[in-house]
């Protein structure tokens, strides 16, 4: 059985739901709902270091790579805010996320990393975009070639 032709819908559906999951992680934060911020209910201080800035990257990135939109920048940002959260926040507590509760950071990193390289895949609005402006281009292109 060839699973290689459900490479572009798996790698969207993949895409979709690491978008979701990020996007809730930073309204929870910034506005404290769904648990708020790390489940305490409240949302995190304005403009506050880290936690505010990660929590607006986690939103905004968070629905663009659910969309499908500037996807690759979005996760390249994503993924390195994820390390900078590893790093910073837990590594100092012990070498491996199993003993310093990074975990989730690591998983959207490297998740996000792996949406980087591979792209968006199907059902992205990236696709539809870059077909629609290469479709104005050639008519462009077409009408000035004609006239």
């Amino acid at each position: 059985m060839n699973l290689d032709r459900y490479h572009g819908p798996v790698l969207a559906l993949f895409r979709i739901v690491v978008g979701l999951m990020f996007l809730c992680h930073g309204v929870a934060s910034l506005f404290g709902v769904l648990g708020g911020n790390q489940g305490t209910g409240q949302a995190v201080e304005f403009a506050s270091w880290p936690g505010w800035w990660a929590a607006l990257i986690q939103l905004v990135c968070g629905a663009l790579v659910l969309l499908g939109l500037f996807t690759r920048p979005s996760a390249v940002l994503a993924s390195g805010s994820m390390a900078y959260a590893y790093f910073v926040v837990h590594q100092p507590h012990a070498l491996l996320p199993l003993n310093n509760g990074g975990e989730l950071a690591a998983m959207y990193c490297w998740a996000f990393f792996l949406i980087a390289i591979l792209g968006p895949g199907a059902w992205a609005l990236d696709h539809f975009i870059l077909r629609r402006s290469s479709g104005t281009q050639q008519r462009l292109t077409a009408g000035t070639s004609a006239g």
